[in-house]
Formats: C-alpha cells, structure tokens, sequence
C-alpha cells in the first residue's frame, strides 16, 4: 500500500492546478483523506463528488482494495488525469466526467454505501450534490472545517441528524468529518438542475 501511495502522490505532485501553493504537500493531503478509514466500517461501493485530482476516492481505495470506487469529477482535464492515474497504478476505479447534478440522475443515483467529498461546497449545496448518491442505509461523509455551517436541510433530500467528529491531520489542524446518514430515498426533484443548487441552496 505504501509504495502505491507514493507513486500517486508524485503523479498528483506533477499535475499542474490540481493541488494548491498553500497546501502543495502531496503526502499530508493523502494523509489527511485518510482520516476517513475508521467511518467506512463494511462499507462495499463508494463515490467521491467532485473528485479533483482524486481526493478522497483514491487514496481510500488504495487503502481500501476491495472497495468498488466511483471517482465524479465534471473538469474533463482532471477526469483524464484520474483515468491517467488508475491505469497508472493499476487500480480498477469508474470514473465519470459529468457534473453531480448530472450523474445523480441516472444509473449513479441510490447506489452507494458511502459518498465522500472534500472541499467540494458549503454544506447546503453539497448536501443536495451528494445524497442523491447514497443509497438508503448508507451514508454521506464531508470533510471540512471546525467552525464551518453545517446547517442545511438534510431531511429534505432523504437525510437525517448530522454527527460532526473531530478528524485534526498535519494538513488540517481543524478538520472535522460531517457524517450524514441517509434515511429515506431523495425526492426526484432533487438534485436540481446543473448550477441551481450553488445559485439557490436549499
């Protein structure tokens, strides 16, 4: 496992835009998507929304063999990197070039045990990219940041009660995990239309 995450953070390291100046770090970055091992417990299928430069998808599923891995990144430049990266490393992952408004709807949508995300939105707009994915009994786990919001109508889109648990790393001194069960199946109405969730959250 280590030698294949090193090899993905040199390939993340030689990606221009894909990290930033302030945190261009490859190994704490991987690192700190690690955090999210201990809350994946039995889990089988995952998807990572809006997935970048593949964090966190592929560390988890370096760490994680047996999980089936969904990387849904809408930037086809990065969609073809993470493709680049799988045949790379060897890692059998789906990755989808669409946006998560888009790819909710269709075969994607209820069929994940665990949906992840990283500094993908505020919460009331990520809520509403990412539930839909989840099948009911599963769950929605968001990195942020203490002291984000984390109000949003979770029971609106099939959720329930958050659970924010601290998960501090080298790279966030101040990461939490938002851990969002997902109760009841989303209404078809969500998600809205491709740039409506972001202009109008719920």
């Amino acid at each position: 496992m280590k030698s294949t995450l090193e090899g993905y953070e040199r390939l993340l390291a030689s990606g221009p835009g894909l990290i930033s100046r302030s945190t261009a770090d490859p190994r704490r970055l991987v690192e700190d998507c690690l955090v999210l091992l201990e809350q994946l417990d039995d889990a089988r299928t995952l998807v990572d929304v809006g997935s970048g430069g593949g964090m966190p998808g592929i560390p988890l599923k370096i760490a994680r063999p047996d999980l089936a891995v969904t990387l849904v990144e809408a930037d086809r430049r990065k969609a073809a990197f993470l493709v680049h990266v799988a045949a790379s490393l060897g890692l059998d992952l789906a990755v989808v070039a669409d946006r998560a408004e888009t790819a909710a709807r269709g075969a994607l949508r209820e069929a994940f045990d665990v949906v992840v995300c990283r500094a993908l939105a505020p919460m009331p707009v990520l809520v509403e990219l990412c539930l839909p994915f989840g099948r009911v009994g599963g769950r929605l786990l968001a990195m942020k940041t203490a002291g984000e919001d984390v109000a949003a109508a979770y029971g609106l889109l099939g959720g329930g009660q958050p659970a924010v648990v601290p998960a501090p790393t080298e790279a966030r001194s101040r990461g939490t995990l938002v851990v969002v069960p997902k109760l009841a199946p989303t209404p078809a109405t969500y998600p809205r239309r491709p740039g409506l969730p972001a202009k109008r959250p719920l």
